[in-house]
């Protein structure tokens, strides 16, 4: 956006809105006079995305074909006050949101000689009492809010401030706190420059980040503008407690400037602070050429056809248009339309489609007007310092008139000659005289109610330069002047220096004069600084010269000397030069060098000294005597020694010993000095050390020399020694360094006891502690299986012997060690032996006597409660006799019984019994018995415990084994006799005795062995008795005597009699078979029948039987049977055999299902099956149907027909598996079919019946059912 022009008394000119032609992709805008204010509406055909090159880089997109208002309101004009136009643009509401922007109108117009430029209504000496007057109020509509008054910055860009119908709304803030601790400042920087304003944030009392925005104006967050040309950064720094929010705009452009707010929150506190940004910008004269307006922006292009409106405001290179002034529009209006062509081709017009939309507005014919007979012309044109006269004719000569500029009422003054009114006849006219940038306006006139309106275009007539600058050789302290010619008096022309503008401020070096039409740029004392290329810029041309400022020549009378100067001495330059007049300044190592307490510079003449008091090492170096305003200097070399000097104070080490950990790298830098820079030499003894070595090398710098250790190691103990050397002295010292090392790993620790869960352990200190003593151990174990050592103290343990706990018995168990010194902790040491942590048992439990005799005692016991993981190796019995306290022991070897007989006992004696478990671990605690024993034996009479299924006949079968077992009672041992029926019993049956039972063993039983045994048990004269019944049985013999007693009919009756040998059991049924003389085979007809005689009935006759029959008891059938002799022959006479006839049946028939399908749920992911039966002959063809479609070929579905049962199965279905199913049956004698259901439960989502391949619509359709079923089932529930 261009910078708006001056005036004579230095206010900027108020840039005002061009009306432009209507054209095809154009803006069409139509200018109407109020009383006050300008009102501009604006139509975009084809809207595109308007976005000023001067707004925040933040597009607005305009939707195609959308009408967009655009309100200019100008504000009433004010004495000593510019106010700008603010346009505001109403967009469509779109998403709900509505947002208004400033739209930028920048292009002025010019056709057939009327301008419209940008120009402000401004007011002038003649106005003075124009001004004065108050005007007519304007309409209610029209106003413009107070608030927008005043406004420097402009609102035609993105991000100036709020919208006019929001200016007066308040906004609401949280209550003012202090929270910024530095606030941002306003600035001012050129168009293109960039900037930063910084807000800073105490965070010591706040818990969280505080939220900062940057707003400009009232409404615009920049948050949403970041880009290019703006960027917002925070940064907090963790030392000072201080957040640090900038804000930077890079590339300004001038409609950034205005006022800006940063707001700052924490929860209930806020702190805001305002600041102004001013953007300057250089301004620049322009020729416009008005009929470029109707030119294309780029011809051939994809953009050809928009107007460039932008390229006449933006113009910044003055071209010089030769071709004479003519007026288009007359030529036009007075030519043919085949012509018009022609016209715009010879006038360079490439929007001839514009050009003539607006001829067509022009030619119309207005309304016949009531007021006037003749309005005014739509525009005038005329020159600066001209004059020009606007004529109106009345129709009622009577009618009052009025005259407005731009709202503003013109009234006649009597000593204001601005502006003349003439009445000749019905015509009024207003002459305007010395016509003025600022007239350059809309001008109307009112009669009674009608108005009539027209513009004003000044023509500014371009300064053209009559005499050119010429160029200029000179040196240095000499006069500059630059002299041009231009062909207007008073004419503003611009002085540049290599395009640049040349300031002529109070304290600038250049000085501006004009007298007349001549132009004069002075420079009175000329540096070379002053050579370039001068121009001077007038509206009508530009004039540029050469300016050549050299040095003068310089005589060297005394040259200064190279010197060499003892650290701490003075240091002295000295040089003498022609002329003597001339002031120089003194450069060390290219560096200025300022007097001070040690420095003295001294001019007198022609004589030039330099004096440095105490020189030092920086002030060595080459030393330079630069003349002022002469292209030649003296130049010295001062080389300063010092002897060399080895700074150890530098380590701040006691008695220079320096200690490092082993592993870690040693740096020592000790810092030297000497001048010459010494040479340098570390030894360690007789060694020295190089710079080239690997693991310890020694560097030497400027100002200090480095021994370097990569990785100490214990050998690197010892004295270093420095030695330094120059040309002004030597110097040694020495170091010594104590490397540390973490102690060796102890010895392998001992485990001399073992307990259950403990264990004590002992170990000898490590051989080497590392330079450092001891201070303690660590103790780690694992099991002997594991891998995982597990620390066991966390204090250091003081002593070299520990006690572990809390071990699992029976695990082996390692332990080591760690030593630990100042440095840190050795490595373990070897493990130990492993061992295992065992327990003793418990003590037995329920020691009793079992027995006692004349000698013996017999103990019995339990097992302890608790074994171990020791587990349990035997038992040790003791005893000691009454009267005594020795114990003594009565097993030698450990017994594993739960009972043991002590012998060799006296007689009568009275005894105390214990018994210890003994295992790995050792013996347990005794477990002893709480009474005396008496060793006297006891007699007890015998009594014999049958046991229960021995109280009853005892039946085994013939071959199988006999083991009876009769225990008794008694003491002492009893006497056991058996007998069988009085009689002794047979040698193969084998007796067994004990001392508390007796067992019968018969290894095969044999019939004989039936019978009654008895059993006696005697202890002295006391006897006890008992009586067992041994039954030994066998299989039955056949029967005897089997006949046939009669045969009547198809019925035989059969007799026979008991088995001779029953097999020692009762005979418990028979078995009777039959066999047909034809085939012998025998067939069952009776079986467990308990008579001996039976009818066998339903025989076949002409048949011919035989009968057998088998006994059976206990055991089982006879191994044999008895048949009859004889056979019996079914006859029956007078009967004769006839076939009957039958006649085939006919089995075939249509399908029809005997079993239906039914309704199925069924469980997505799990196998389903419908099952139907069909019966049909002949036998049908199947056919599955889904959804009336059939299933054929398709992998997901396996069919089963078996006997008339038809199965579908449906591997693991899906919900889309889902719908009706029909299973049809057809043969050539017709067709059924049944239909069922299939709900399929647990539905799938869209993402898996898309990868499995089901089509869009069956998906979309799934969709909408599964919905439908959740809400029946919901309104179900």
């Amino acid at each position: 956006m261009p910078e708006p022009t001056k005036k004579d008394n230095g206010q900027p000119e108020e840039n005002s809105v061009p009306a432009d032609a209507p054209t095809e992709n154009s803006v069409e805008m139509t200018r109407t006079a109020a009383t006050k204010d300008t009102e501009a509406i604006v139509t975009i055909t084809e809207p595109e995305p308007v976005v000023s090159e001067a707004t925040v880089p933040i597009p607005t997109e305009v939707p195609r074909a959308q009408q967009i208002v655009i309100e200019v309101t100008e504000i009433e004009t004010m004495v000593g006050e510019v106010i700008e136009p603010q346009l505001t643009v109403t967009e469509p509401v779109e998403n709900g949101q509505k947002e208004s922007q400033p739209l930028v109108a920048n292009n002025p117009v010019e056709v057939s000689g009327v301008k419209e430029k940008t120009s402000t209504p401004q007011l002038d000496k003649d106005d003075d009492v124009t001004a004065s007057t108050q005007s007519p109020p304007p309409p209610a509509d029209d106003s413009d809010p107070k608030s927008t008054r005043g406004r420097k910055d402009s609102v035609w860009s993105l991000g100036d401030g709020q919208a006019p119908e929001d200016m007066d709304k308040q906004v609401d803030s949280p209550p003012l706190s202090t929270l910024l601790i530095e606030r941002p400042q306003g600035g001012s920087i050129t168009v293109g420059g960039d900037i930063s304003f910084i807000a800073k944030v105490e965070a010591k009392d706040l818990l969280r980040k505080p939220t900062v925005k940057w707003f400009k104006g009232k409404w615009m967050d920049l948050a949403s503008k970041t880009g290019k040309h703006l960027q917002l950064k925070e940064s907090f720094d963790r030392f000072t407690k201080v957040h640090t929010f900038e804000m930077h705009i890079i590339k300004a452009k001038e409609n950034y400037a205005g006022n800006y707010r940063c707001e700052v929150n924490y929860k209930d506190k806020f702190d805001s602070c305002s600041f102004d940004l001013e953007v300057k910008e250089i301004p620049e004269s322009q020729n416009i050429d008005i009929r470029s307006a109707f030119k294309r922006s780029s011809e051939g292009q994809e953009d050809a056809g928009e107007l460039d409106f932008s390229g006449l405001l933006k113009h910044r290179e003055v071209k010089l248009d030769e071709t004479p002034e003519v007026d288009v529009w007359e030529i036009l209006k007075n030519a043919r339309p085949d012509q018009y062509e022609k016209i715009a081709f010879e006038y360079g017009i490439t929007d001839l489609r514009g050009l003539l939309k607006r001829l067509k507005k022009t030619k119309k014919e207005e309304k016949k007007s009531e007021a006037f007979a003749k309005r005014l012309e739509p525009a005038y044109q005329a020159d600066k310092g001209g004059k020009i006269r606007l004529v109106v004719d009345l129709a009622d000569p009577t009618v009052e008139l009025k005259w407005y500029k731009n709202g503003q009422e013109i009234r006649p003054t009597p000593n204001n000659r601005k502006y003349i009114f003439e009445q000749k006849g019905t015509q009024r006219i207003m002459v305007i005289n010395n016509c003025q940038m600022n007239d350059d306006a809309a001008y109307s006139v009112a009669a009674g109610d009608e108005k009539c309106t027209t513009e004003l275009f000044v023509k500014e007539i371009p300064v053209n330069i009559l005499k050119e600058l010429e160029p200029v050789k000179t040196t240095v302290n000499e006069r500059i002047e630059l002299e041009c010619e231009v062909s207007e008096e008073g004419a503003k022309v611009k002085w540049m220096k290599n395009g640049v503008e040349v300031p002529t401020g109070v304290r600038s070096r250049y000085r501006v004069k004009s007298e007349g039409t001549k132009h004069w740029l002075i420079i009175d004392d000329a540096s070379k600084d002053d050579t370039g290329t001068y121009s001077l810029m007038a509206t009508g041309g530009t004039s540029q010269a050469h300016i050549q400022v050299d040095l003068k020549p310089l005589k060297i009378l005394h040259d200064l000397q190279d010197i060499t100067v003892l650290l701490g001495q003075p240091l002295n330059l000295n040089c003498e030069i022609y002329p003597g007049n001339v002031p120089g300044r003194w450069y060390r190592n290219g560096q200025l060098i300022q007097p001070n307490e040690r420095i003295n510079i001294l001019h007198k003449a022609k004589y030039h000294s330099l004096g440095v008091e105490g020189s030092s090492i920086h002030d060595d170096g080459d030393y330079t005597f630069v003349p002022e305003g002469y292209s030649q200097t003296l130049s010295a070399k001062v080389h300063i020694i010092d002897p060399p000097r080895v700074h150890l104070e530098a380590l701040n080490v006691q008695d220079n010993t320096v200690t490092i950990v082993a592993g870690n790298k040693l740096r020592l830098e000790i810092p030297i000095s000497g001048e010459p820079t010494p040479r340098v030499v570390w030894m360690k003894g007789e060694r020295v050390i190089l710079d080239t070595g690997n693991r310890v090398r020694a560097e030497t710098f400027a100002d200090n020399t480095c021994l370097t250790i990569d990785i100490t190691e214990r050998e690197d103990t010892g004295n270093y020694k420095i030695v330094l050397q120059n040309e002004a002295g030597e110097d040694t010292a020495s170091i010594k360094v104590k490397v540390v090392d973490i102690p060796d790993p102890p010895e392998a620790p001992l485990v001399p006891d073992v307990g259950g869960d403990w264990c004590t352990m002992t170990w000898d200190p490590p051989r080497y502690d590392g330079g450092s003593p001891i201070l303690g151990y660590f103790i780690e174990r694992k099991k002997k299986q594991s891998s995982r050592w597990m620390r066991l103290n966390f204090d250091l343990c003081k002593e070299t012997t520990f006690e572990p706990k809390k071990m699992i018995e029976g695990v082996p168990y390692e332990v080591r060690i760690f030593a630990v010194n100042a440095i840190g902790v050795s490595k373990p040491s070897e493990p130990s032996k492993p061992f295992i942590p065992l327990a003793v048992t418990s003590e037995p439990t329920m020691l009793v006597v079992d027995d006692v005799t004349d000698n013996t005692v017999t103990m019995k016991w339990r097992p302890p409660d608790t074994i171990g993981a020791a587990g349990l190796d035997g038992y040790t019995i003791e005893y000691c006799i009454e009267g005594t306290d020795e114990w003594i022991l009565a097993n030698k070897e450990l017994t594993e019984k739960l009972r043991y007989t002590i012998t060799g006992l006296p007689v009568e004696a009275k005894i105390q019994v214990r018994v210890k478990a003994i295992n790995a671990a050792g013996a347990s605690t005794p477990r002893t018995t709480q009474h005396s024993i008496l060793v006297k034996e006891v007699i007890e009479p015998p009594k014999i415990r049958i046991p229960r299924h021995l109280k009853q006949t005892h039946v085994k079968k013939v071959g199988e084994v006999v083991n009876l077992v009769v225990p008794f009672v008694g003491k002492p041992r009893p006497k056991v006799n058996w007998l069988k029926e009085g009689d002794p019993i047979d040698q193969t049956i084998n007796i067994r005795n004990s001392d508390c039972d007796s067992i019968m063993f018969i290894r095969k039983a044999e019939r004989k062995h039936s019978g009654k045994y008895e059993l006696t048990v005697q202890v002295e004269k006391h006897v006890d008795t008992a009586t067992l019944d041994i039954q030994i049985v066998d299989l039955p013999g056949p029967p005897q005597a089997v006949k046939i007693e009669e045969v009547w009919g198809n019925n035989v009756a059969l007799d026979w009699s008991p088995p001779k040998d029953n097999g020692n059991a009762a005979i418990t049924g028979y078995t009777i078979q039959k066999a047909d003389k034809k085939t012998m085979e025998w067939y069952t007809c009776v079986e467990h029948y308990h008579r001996t005689c039976i009818t066998i009935t339903d025989l076949v006759v002409g048949n011919e039987y035989f009968f057998r029959i088998y006994s059976e008891n206990m055991v089982g059938s006879s191994e044999s049977a008895t048949a009859t002799k004889n056979s019996a022959l079914i006859v029956k006479e007078g009967l004769q055999l006839k076939n009957p006839e039958y006649n085939n049946r006919d089995f075939t028939e249509a399908p029809s299902f005997t079993q239906n399908l039914i309704n199925t749920f069924a469980i997505a992911g799990y196998n389903a099956t419908l099952n139907c039966s069909v019966r049909a002959n002949p036998r049908p063809k199947v056919l599955w149907m889904k959804n009336k479609i059939p299933i054929i070929d398709d992998p997901r579905y396996r069919m089963f027909s078996n006997q008339g049962v038809c199965t579908l199965e449906i591997r693991k279905p899906s919900p889309f598996d889902g719908g009706m199913y029909t299973c049809k049956a057809a043969n050539d004698l017709g067709e059924a079919q049944v239909d069922c259901k299939l709900e399929v439960k647990g539905g799938f989502t869209f993402y898996h019946l898309m990868k499995r391949g089901v089509p869009l619509h069956l998906i979309d359709k799934y969709m909408k059912e599964s919905k439908t079923s959740e809400t029946m089932k919901k309104g179900s529930e």
